[in-house]
């Protein structure tokens, strides 16, 4: 169990999960927490990574820290996804091994298993069958971290674990319009379209200040917002705004609220060592070799919504009364992604924050942030 001054390292400090986590250990009054910008220190540098952990005597590290986008960016940057990430995690969970960290904390993806795996989705499905394309590469480094963190408990005894959580949302979300996940686009998009039916070109100017993108000039006419908008799908060709979104809405997706995440990381480090889930993993395994493999923990909501309806429910979180269209022309992706969250429920966590209550949160931290 981590003391209140244990030295701690939160990989992936500023994005979505790690500040999550870096919040949630700051509250719980933990002294001595390290985190590190890219900066002053470059994870994909295995020289610059070793030479950090062999000066701070790190006890336990939160690994967050990943390259991450939606479909688009995953399927359009396929080298960079599968080798950043395989960088990052494999500098440090070597170096966690090598200068002695009490334990590590891996964190993945719901999108390490099988595109048309059964439903719900159990830890041991993983390698069952076919990647989905789009996000193969991600997903081939995220089991490769998950492998990774197994093997070394198995050759060199270490207490290294790794959680799959969910799809996520949160405060310090990604809301880039051309390559954030779902639900901070559609949330985006649907605010954009509600300043857009009531000609709040202030506004919309505001967000691309804080929120940039990479066609939205300094100065700019009230033509060339609805131009720019309308690249992104948002128009108004009559009275009523009209969104295009990616896919036909049919595809199902779970959500977890990424400060019910930190604490179910911060209860696994806590409460959850690698013996244990060997055990369970062979208690929920068919395997007759007595083989000690899918080591990890699913982490989330176990319900899911389809993204249609996803879009509607945010839609009328943020008050936009115009019209939801669907692209059917583009990728859906998985068409379901449902996880079995039995094994962590069996361990005494579950979620306190509702998907409607978590994207009202998100949605009014936004408009604080404008």
């Amino acid at each position: 169990m981590m003391e209140i001054d244990s030295k701690i390292f939160v990989a992936g400090h500023k994005g979505l999960v790690g500040s999550a986590i870096l919040r949630a250990l700051l509250d719980m009054g933990y002294e001595n927490v390290v985190f590190k910008n890219r900066g002053s220190l470059d994870l994909t540098d295995q020289i610059a990574v070793n030479n950090f952990f062999r000066k701070e005597k790190i006890d336990y590290v939160f690994l967050s820290a990943a390259k991450v986008g939606g479909i688009l960016a995953n399927n359009t940057f396929r080298a960079q996804f599968l080798y950043e990430n395989l960088q990052i995690q494999n500098n440090i969970i070597h170096s966690s091994f090598v200068h002695g960290v009490k334990k590590l904390l891996f964190l993945g993806s719901s999108c390490i298993y099988p595109k048309n795996a059964p439903q719900p989705l159990k830890e041991e499905y993983l390698l069952g069958s076919e990647l989905e394309y789009t996000n193969e590469p991600y997903a081939i480094a995220k089991i490769a971290g998950i492998k990774m963190c197994e093997s070394y408990n198995l050759q060199y005894g270490t207490n290294f674990i790794s959680a799959m959580p969910t799809n996520l949302f949160g405060i310090n979300d990604n809301f880039d319009l051309e390559n954030s996940h779902v639900l901070p686009a559609l949330l985006r998009k649907t605010l954009l379209g509600k300043w857009l039916m009531e000609e709040n070109y202030d506004m919309i100017v505001k967000d691309f200040m804080v929120h940039p993108q990479s066609n939205f000039p300094d100065k700019i006419s009230e033509t060339d917002i609805k131009r720019i908008l309308s690249t992104y799908g948002i128009n108004q060709p009559e009275e009523e705004a009209e969104i295009t979104l990616w896919g036909t809405g049919a595809p199902m997706r779970e959500f977890l609220f990424a400060d019910d995440l930190a604490d179910a990381c911060l209860f696994l480090m806590d409460q959850v060592d690698f013996p244990l889930l060997a055990k369970l993993s062979e208690q929920n395994s068919d395997n007759s070799k007595n083989e000690i493999r899918n080591t990890h923990i699913n982490v989330g909501t176990g319900k899911d919504i389809k993204i249609a309806d996803l879009a509607t429910l945010i839609a009328d979180i943020v008050g936009f009364t115009g019209n939801l269209k669907w692209d059917n022309t583009k990728p859906d992706g998985t068409p379901r992604k449902q996880l079995d969250v039995s094994k962590l429920s069996s361990l005494g966590w579950k979620p306190q924050t509702t998907l409607k209550e978590g994207i009202a949160k998100v949605y009014q931290h936004y408009l604080e942030s404008l």
